[in-house]
């Protein structure tokens, strides 16, 4: 590990003007489930680390009528153990799915939303496009992407809770550059697919941060989260989903359909919640909602088995959103 400065800001205005105005000079500490790892292999070998962790304001979490408010700093065990967060299930259903204490009690939620790619290219130092996609294209691509891959990006997006927030609405607060900037702004506006390696897979600038997560709560739509995994230990699914549906008598209203796992982005299905969309809540439904949203699958040559994982994962979110059994493994 490169040896590299220690900051440990106490306030919120403090933590911008730590940080570089340049990729890779700079790096936020949290949690350190992934940083420590990624410095640990000189992936990233930053000068200086900002341990945001000792700042009050970005721990805990907040609720009134109308939305529940939560610091980025906030351990995933202390979401799961929140009463607030009851009425969201696919949050704990995803935090429950990581399947291991110490990455529950240690992670933290903006730490988890802004994780780097799992892709093994880039974790053993080739870079998160791989050589412009070429190495992905040409070697071992089982785990990766089978939307959105076109480009040179065919990681797969790391966070296995955006698919939940982003179904749910949820919003981000940003600070900085400066001390006084700050801007709120849809979840799902946080993630982009960069098209070289001067971007990074957020639209956040090098020396800003996230520091809170609001969840609208004054119409909670029916939620679940569904992951389809290898085994029942802490490793990442292969494909999951994420689905938010407003029933009325029965019926759909509204509904929001995200996947996870297989896109460059948590992967926001249109298909997959327009077939749900004056529909009844049924397993028919469900089944529609699945072969929708991997109707424009591209999958790689070898990776084609994840189209029928991520369809499985719709149907099966949709069924656990309108309270029916999944029916089995």
């Amino acid at each position: 590990m490169k040896a590299f400065e220690y900051a440990a800001p106490r306030r919120e205005s403090e933590i911008a003007g730590l940080l570089s105005s340049r990729w890779g000079e700079s790096e936020i500490l949290a949690g350190g489930t992934d940083l420590v790892g990624l410095m640990y292999k000189m992936v990233v070998t930053p000068s200086r680390v900002v341990n945001i962790m000792d700042v009050p304001s970005l721990r805990g979490v907040e609720a009134d009528s109308q939305s529940v408010r939560i610091g980025a700093t906030t351990s995933l065990s202390d979401l799961l153990d929140s009463p607030d967060l009851d009425d969201f299930p696919s949050i704990k259903q995803a935090i429950r799915g990581i399947s291991s204490l110490q990455l529950q009690a240690q992670g933290t939620l903006g730490g988890e939303l802004c994780q780097r790619p799992r892709c093994w290219y880039f974790r053993n130092g080739h870079g998160y496009l791989a050589q412009n996609g070429r190495l992905v294209a040409e070697g071992d691509h089982r785990y990766h992407a089978i939307f959105g891959n076109a480009g040179p990006a065919k990681f797969c997006a790391g966070s296995r809770l955006a698919p939940a927030l982003m179904a749910l609405g949820a919003k981000v607060r940003v600070v900085g550059p400066g001390p006084e900037d700050e801007a709120q702004f849809p979840l799902d506006a946080l993630y982009r697919t960069p098209r070289d390696e001067q971007q990074r897979e957020t639209v956040l600038l090098p020396n800003q941060v996230l520091t809170h997560i609001t969840i609208p709560r004054d119409v909670v739509p029916a939620n679940a989260t569904y992951e389809v995994r290898q085994g029942a230990g802490p490793d990442y699914p292969l494909a999951s989903a994420a689905a938010a549906v407003q029933l009325k008598a029965g019926r759909i209203i509204a509904a929001r359909v995200v996947l996870g796992q297989v896109a460059p982005v948590p992967w926001v299905s249109s298909l997959a919640a327009n077939v749900l969309l004056g529909q009844l809540a049924s397993r028919e439904a469900a089944a529609a909602a699945g072969e929708a949203a991997v109707r424009e699958a591209t999958p790689l040559p070898g990776n084609r088995y994840k189209v029928q994982l991520a369809r499985v994962a719709v149907e099966r979110a949709a069924l656990l959103a309108f309270g029916l059994q999944t029916g089995g493994f």
